[in-house]
């Protein structure tokens, strides 16, 4: 067992405010002791949980364990200590060479790497006719593709689209090997989406990306998830949604939570880059296909948690849709909250969200301050 860590006091995010404490710790948190000596101008708060990324530091998940390995710890010097790798939709084998790699890394392991319980399908039982920046492989239901798939690693989340799946046979599947459902790349309409909840899809992927939206006379997809959501995933790099249209989604969804569809492109100078078999341009703000269509972001979650601050959120919220939602709703009942018990995932940061230290079960690491 790894030896206790000294300890660290602040004002510690317990439950959903914040307390002021001391945190003892070894690769799990020991004890969160009340201390009203503590320093209360640095915050303690869960290591971010990103269930949607592709990719970052010129890395795509699609290439092979080495990238995912660079993805996995850049991500972690940027506060992320639990990442879901999200393939993209890509031929078959393609799909299958991704989980094998992906799988390498899971069973390896690094102190320097975020945490990687399993994997996020995106695609490819997507709608070939709402693709947004996923390459054009979508398919019909394949059960014998997810059979292969999850020889190499458990798959956490599915993004689906409903209307490619209308016996739910994909999203019975699914809920069976205890994965869950998301819709998302679709061109459904709100019945066919409450159907699929019904059925037992349980969230929404990058919600207003990529879907039908809430025209008042046609309700899509969008609309479905305003009016019946419990969880949702949004980017917030406050270019993929409207800041106004975060907050009604942040009223109108409890359990709505920050991801970055991060792709290679994050933390790297203006250029090209991969996302599967697209090429990717980016100019250091944003990820695009040659048409303009937002191909993923370059976002990090310790921007996404300063955006949320610059969006009024309160600290305490800001960090629990950045981690707690996320893992809560994931399942992950071993991390996402500074209790004892759970992993040492805990970030120190200032009133600004700006990072001053990460541990990753216990194991410190030093923050990216580029």
């Amino acid at each position: 067992m790894k030896p206790s860590s000294p300890p660290i006091d602040g004002l510690v995010l317990v439950g959903n405010q914040f307390q002021p404490a001391l945190v003892r710790f070894s690769h799990r948190i020991e004890a969160v002791v009340p201390h009203s000596g503590a320093n209360r101008s640095r915050y303690v708060i869960p290591g971010f949980v990103d269930p949607h990324c592709h990719g970052g530091a010129g890395a795509d998940v699609m290439a092979g364990a080495e990238a995912v390995r660079t993805m996995a710890a850049f991500h972690l010097r940027h506060g992320t200590t639990t990442l879901l790798p999200t393939t993209v939709t890509a031929p078959r084998e393609a799909i299958v060479q991704a989980f094998a790699g992906i799988a390498e890394v899971m069973r390896m392991g690094a102190p320097d790497q975020a945490d990687l319980p399993g994997v996020h399908l995106e695609g490819p039982f997507i709608n070939p006719d709402k693709l947004g920046a996923q390459p054009p492989f979508a398919i019909p239901p394949d059960l014998d593709l997810i059979g292969e798939l999850i020889e190499f690693a458990p798959i956490i989340v599915a993004t689906i689209a409903p209307e490619q799946d209308p016996t739910h046979q994909l999203i019975a599947h699914f809920s069976h090997l205890g994965t869950r459902v998301q819709i998302g790349h679709s061109l459904a309409d709100a019945g066919q989406c409450l159907a699929a909840l019904t059925a037992g899809a349980s969230g929404f992927t990058h919600l207003f990306n990529a879907m039908t939206g809430a025209d008042h006379r046609r309700p899509g997809v969008a609309a479905a998830a305003l009016g019946h959501a419990s969880h949702a995933e949004i980017i917030p790099d406050l270019l993929h949604v409207h800041p106004e249209m975060l907050l009604l989604a942040r009223r109108a969804i409890p359990g709505l939570y920050a991801i970055t569809d991060a792709m290679a492109a994050a933390g790297c100078p203006p250029g090209h880059y991969r996302l599967g078999s697209h090429d990717v341009i980016s100019d250091g703000s944003s990820a695009r296909l040659q048409d303009g269509t937002l191909a993923g972001s370059v976002l990090t979650m310790d921007q996404a948690l300063r955006n949320l601050l610059a969006l009024g959120l309160p600290l305490a919220e800001a960090a629990l849709r950045t981690s707690t939602v996320a893992a809560d709703y994931l399942g992950l009942d071993d991390r996402g909250r500074i209790a004892p018990g759970r992993r040492a995932d805990m970030l120190v940061v200032d009133a600004n969200g700006t990072i001053g230290e990460i541990f990753c079960a216990g194991v410190p690491v030093e923050p990216d301050r580029g």
